[in-house]
């Protein structure tokens, strides 16, 4: 869970950086509402309905039959996968907000990533992937309309896509760092 804190602060850093500490933390506001409504509309609503046990869950026939890695079995009911709704929540937030392809395509990869590792632990079907990724596109559109709302009352006029401007240093930084951490488990 703590992990990924450092992205995100750097994250938070360009654009406030980028923006202004006005906008900027209107932006970061966005961002935060876009994961907390992905999060919560995946685990705290869908969840319950389905009731989807995970490929690993001990009530499933088939977790029998499936290789656990380092005892990782995740909850009980894994549809949809909040892990694929945050992650795209985040990555379409920024694709609505920013024009920076760079940036876009590494946090995509990064995405992408953190999604087939769900798969590879056993903890989720590819169907509650696809679940994730429509939670957190729903969400992100959901959040960038409030922004849009907001960004409209506070600064009057129609915002634009900004273009995201961190410096080459704090870009290779965070490529860097998603990098190693994502073949940490293999060190």
């Amino acid at each position: 869970r703590f992990t990924w804190i450092p992205l995100y602060v750097v994250m938070a850093y360009c654009i406030l950086r980028s923006e202004g500490w006005r906008k900027g933390l209107l932006t970061v506001i966005g961002i935060a509402l876009t994961i907390v409504i992905a999060d919560q509309l995946g685990a705290g609503i869908i969840r319950p309905l389905c009731e989807r046990l995970r490929p690993t869950a001990l009530a499933n026939p088939l977790s029998q039959h499936l290789h656990i890695v380092d005892g990782y079995r995740g909850g009980l009911y894994g549809m949809p996968s909040c892990h694929a709704a945050n992650t795209t929540g985040l990555v379409a937030f920024l694709a609505l907000r920013y024009r920076h392809t760079p940036l876009l395509l590494m946090m995509s990869v990064w995405a992408m990533i953190q999604m087939y590792t769900r798969m590879y632990l056993g903890v989720h079907y590819p169907t509650d992937i696809l679940a994730g990724i429509g939670v957190g596109l729903s969400a992100a559109l959901v959040s960038h309309c409030l922004w849009r709302v907001a960004y409209r009352r506070l600064y009057g006029g129609t915002p634009h896509r900004d273009r995201l401007s961190p410096s080459l240093p704090v870009f290779v930084a965070m490529a860097a760092y998603v990098v190693f951490l994502l073949f940490l488990p293999l060190l």
